[in-house]
């Protein structure tokens, strides 16, 4: 039997620590018998447009469904190609297919496990309309220069920042050099309601009023309705994360204090850490270890009451369902995102994490390394 239980997630713990503020928020929407497109939500997205610094917030029902829109509302559709990585989840791609666009693939920095701007302008064309950078565990990736490439073709850039809000660069901020910021809610997140939920942060009205057709069967007024689809946040959810969003810097830097532990604390194994770019903000929504025998440490840590899990130890383009059915690409030239995906372990890390939960963790990743 292990010596300790380490969960992977807090989301239990981090509703008992506000439990009082958010059964009022949940009873608050409850009453007011307004649940859909109401006003809790109208005040959240202000909010949050307001937290993010952006012009314009629209929630939709998940972080997928927030690019997918995202892409849609910009223009993208059938025959076009959209930019990104394949050392993500799976939705990151999703979305541009179900935007009717193909995928792209560019590999990664080694060091940073986010997309490799110096590889991007070789895989444009004249088919190519956006790029999607992906907020790898919580670092942003290097903006200003995605921001110049993108100008410098006439592309859209749309930004997955489903792992990373909170999270900021070396003088430059999520939203700065991007058409749309693509929010993910769903529990799991650093900013989490109780279930599902997603929103694009965008400086263009006219990309947050599409974005609105779009999520709502394409209705701009009762009863009047053009192509569209049905993928709103609730008023209740919004009202969880109204709560939440209050607490997200707080959380934020918990979390790196706690990275901060781990980093200091396993610089001596053999593994290799997380790196973080000097002068950004890595908000560490997964910490990553790397080692050749990554299901040895796996396999150890849970059979040791550790819940470490791995993001994610299958690529892409070698998924079963790349794209929608069609054989995966193995002939793709992406070694750095292979080895990451043969490589990675990801360790317990919450605002609600316990000091001696993750001495715990660190000393049996020691008794590991050691024998």
């Amino acid at each position: 039997m292990a010596e300790m239980e380490v969960g992977f997630y807090g989301h239990v713990r981090q509703y008992h620590d506000i439990k009082q503020e958010l059964d009022e928020a949940i009873l608050a929407v409850l009453e007011s018998g307004k649940y859909v497109l109401g006003p809790t939500l109208d005040r959240f997205e202000r909010e949050l447009a307001e937290y993010m610094g952006s012009e314009h917030a629209v929630g939709c029902n998940s972080g997928t469904d927030a690019i997918w829109l995202a892409l849609t509302a910009l223009g993208v559709s059938e025959g076009d190609e959209v930019i990104t990585v394949a050392n993500t989840f799976f939705a990151t791609a999703e979305a541009i297919w179900i935007a009717s666009a193909k995928a792209l693939f560019v590999d990664t920095d080694p060091r940073t496990k986010l997309i490799d701007v110096s590889k991007i302008e070789e895989k444009i064309t004249p088919r190519t309309k956006a790029i999607v950078p992906v907020h790898l565990y919580g670092q942003m990736c290097d903006m200003p220069a995605i921001g110049e490439i993108a100008r410098k073709h006439d592309l859209f850039v749309v930004e997955d920042c489903a792992q990373a809000i909170d999270a900021a660069g070396n003088g430059f901020k999520l939203g700065e050099h991007s058409d749309a910021v693509c929010l993910s809610f769903i529990v799991q997140k650093n900013l989490g309601t109780f279930g599902d939920g997603g929103a694009v942060a965008t400086p263009h009205e006219y990309v947050d009023q599409r974005i609105r057709a779009l999520r709502n069967h394409g209705s701009t007024a009762r009863s009047v309705h053009s192509m569209g689809y049905n993928s709103r946040l609730d008023d209740l959810h919004a009202g969880i994360l109204s709560v939440k969003l209050k607490y997200i810097t707080q959380w934020s830097d918990r979390r790196r204090a706690l990275a901060a532990q781990y980093s200091e604390k396993l610089a001596d194994t053999g593994l290799e850490l997380p790196y973080e770019i000097p002068g950004y903000r890595h908000v560490f929504h997964l910490y990553v270890v790397e080692t050749e025998r990554r299901d040895d440490l796996l396999g150890f840590l849970q059979d040791s009451g550790i819940d470490a899990k791995t993001h994610y130890p299958i690529a892409i383009h070698r998924q079963e369902g790349y794209p929608w059915g069609q054989p995966a690409d193995m002939d793709l030239d992406l070694p750095n995102t292979e080895s990451n995906a043969a490589r990675c372990v990801t360790l317990p890390i919450y605002p609600e994490l316990r000091d001696d939960e993750l001495q715990y963790v660190v000393d049996k990743v020691h008794e590991w390394d050691s024998a």
